[in-house]
Formats: C-alpha cells, structure tokens, sequence
C-alpha cells in the first residue's frame, strides 16, 4: 500500500525528441504543417483518411491561418466522397466555395440545412439553469493544489497506473474556489465526432480565442475531472478501462515517418485509436464533463508557470501542459499533468478543449 501526495506531476512518456540544429526544426515542423492540408490525391499519404483536423462553429476562421495564412486547403472534389463515409469537418476533405468550410450555427436546426448534416448528430441539449455558452458546463467548486491518494493495488507495467484507490481522497492543501466553463467533449467539442489531434498549444490557444474562450487551466481541468469528492478517476475511485478509451495497446511509433511530409498522415492513422465524442458514455466526471481521462491527451495552460519564481534560480516550467493522457496504458487519471512539452509540440495523440470565464 502506497501513499502519495500528487499535485502536477512529471511524465516521462517516451516522445519524439527533434534535433536542436535550427535548419532541422525548420524542416521538420515545416513538414508537419505542410502534411496537414494533403489532399487525397491518387498514391497521396492521408489514404482517404479524412478526420484526423476536425471543424466547430468557427473553425474555419481559425485553423487555415494557422496552417498557412491566406492559403486555403486542398481538397478533393465532393463527387469523388461519399458524405455518410468521412467526416466533413477535416480540412481539406471537402471542397467548399472559397476553400472552406461554411461558418455553423450551433444551433441543430442550422445544422440540419447544411448538405452533409445528415452524417454529423446534432450537439447534445445543455441542462436547464446552466448560465455557461451553449456546450459548456458550469463547474463551481473547491480546488485543492495538494491531494493525497493511497492507492491499494498497482497494475504492472512501465508507466505507473493505479487500479484502486482508498476513498476518500486527503487534503493537505489551501482550498481554492474556482467558477469557470468548461466544453462538455474534447474540441471541436460536438458530440459523435472524432477529437482533433496534431494540435500544438499555441493552434490550440488561437482556436479557443476565436470562439470567445480560452484554453483551461491546469487545475481548471483537474476540478473539472475530480468533482467535489476529489475523486482520482472522472467516474470513481477504481480504474476501468472500459469506462473511458484507454489501456489501448501502444504501437511503435516511426519517427522518421512522422517527420516526413507524404508519410506523416498515414502514420497518424495507423496510429489513431481514438474514439467519437461521447460514445464511452460512462466517461463523465461528477459535473457531467465527458472524455477527460484517456481518447486524447489535452493542452491546458500550466498554474506552476503562471506562479511566482520560486527563488532557487531554476527555470520555470513550459506554460503548455498536457491532462488525462491518451488511449494507451498511461496514467490516465484526473490529477496526473505531464509538463515536459513546448508550446510548439504537435503529436498524434495530442487535442484540447476550451474554458471560459462563468458569467
């Protein structure tokens, strides 16, 4: 039996680690920006894949800019697609007037008029009295910076994953009161469709901002997943890995194909094992938020960068942090902050979801 104090937390997944020649990073990262808007051209590397960049409300005002400004996708024509069988919020998998995407409503009676509303479920109905943006929920609560946990049984592995924990969980620290809104789903945060990947912080950051929110905290999104009783895992204190998609068996993963441009989608894909929005229904935290423990590892912005310097001259941690890891066998759990990535890091398990101020 084991006991531990757990704020944020150091992960040492293994990542890719790029040079630090500065013509090699600007290869590299020139690659994978490039790689995002590949059309599906005969022999091409997306293969028809056609949902790893997905599309919200106002996504068509934020993601081209930040793949090339000014540039639109490329996209093939939509006599070649058939709508039931792709996800028409993937840049570049239809083509638009003008390159893009239509501006949604949020609204399901504006969805329902678009040509391809018949492939994408309307968004889920908000609780009546929730005072946040159509999609968010209201999470009002005490945050506690210092936890304590014993965890009963350990699963065997290189990563550290606990199976059961001893309810109830210890405070040792300050409570603090948070009121925010948080995205019911991981961005594009519709119900039914696959969470974007591939995201760095700051793409992650400007989506947010252009529909009037922010990228959460890191313990914004840590309340949000523990609820009041501070439990470790969104649905209690026991570990299932059939509740949320995780403990998915990890691929290897080919560095030299994510790094280059014609290989880098069908790597993604081969890799991918995410799950549709809302689909593992019983991977809702206590204030009825879904997703936040595995499917896709999210930014948020670090509380430790936004502290005081401690005074002992060390660096300050990067302000991009990551929660709730991905689909493999990884933490998983509400509490757990990974904090070793930039705000430029872009990887094949890596989305988001956005925060607001509560009214």
């Amino acid at each position: 039996m084991t006991f531990a104090l757990v704020g944020p937390v150091w992960n040492r997944r293994r990542y890719l680690r790029f040079s630090p020649d500065p013509r090699v990073l600007v290869l590299v990262l020139g690659g994978l920006a490039s790689s995002l808007v590949l059309s599906a051209e005969p022999g091409g590397a997306r293969e028809g894949r056609d949902d790893l960049l997905l599309w919200n409300d106002k996504s068509s005002e934020t993601l081209p800019r930040l793949l090339d400004p000014g540039v639109s996708p490329i996209a093939v024509q939509p006599s070649a697609v058939d709508p039931s069988a792709v996800d028409p919020w993937y840049v570049g998998s239809l083509q638009y007037p003008g390159g893009l995407p239509p501006p949604r409503s949020e609204s399901a009676e504006a969805l329902a008029s678009t040509d391809l509303a018949s492939s994408v479920p309307a968004p889920a109905a908000d609780d009546p009295g929730n005072e946040c943006p159509f999609g968010m929920i209201l999470v009002e609560g005490n945050y506690c910076p210092i936890l304590g946990h014993v965890c009963l049984k350990w699963l065997k592995g290189e990563v550290e994953r606990c199976a059961e924990y001893r309810a109830p969980a210890v405070c040792v620290g300050v409570l603090q009161k948070k009121r925010f809104c948080i995205d019911r789903f991981e961005y594009p945060n519709l119900e039914g469709v696959l969470p974007a990947i591939m995201i760095s912080w700051h793409e992650a950051q400007a989506a947010c901002e252009t529909e009037g929110k922010r990228l959460c905290t890191a313990s914004e999104w840590t309340l949000a997943c523990e609820g009041k009783e501070m439990v470790p895992y969104p649905y209690g204190y026991t570990r299932d890995s059939s509740a949320c998609n995780i403990d998915q068996p990890q691929a290897d993963v080919d560095p030299l194909a994510l790094q280059n441009p014609r290989q880098v989608a069908t790597e993604v894909a081969r890799l991918d094992r995410r799950a549709r929005s809302g689909d593992m229904a019983r991977c809702k935290s206590p204030y009825g938020v879904q997703d936040m423990t595995g499917n896709v590892d999210e930014w948020v912005v670090s509380d430790q960068h936004l502290a005081p310097a401690s005074g002992d001259g060390g660096e300050k941690p990067f302000i991009s942090a990551l929660k709730g890891g991905y689909w493999g066998p990884v933490r998983n759990r509400c509490r757990a902050t990974t904090t070793a990535h930039n705000e430029w890091f872009r990887y094949y398990d890596l989305g988001f979801r956005c925060c607001a101020d509560a009214p």
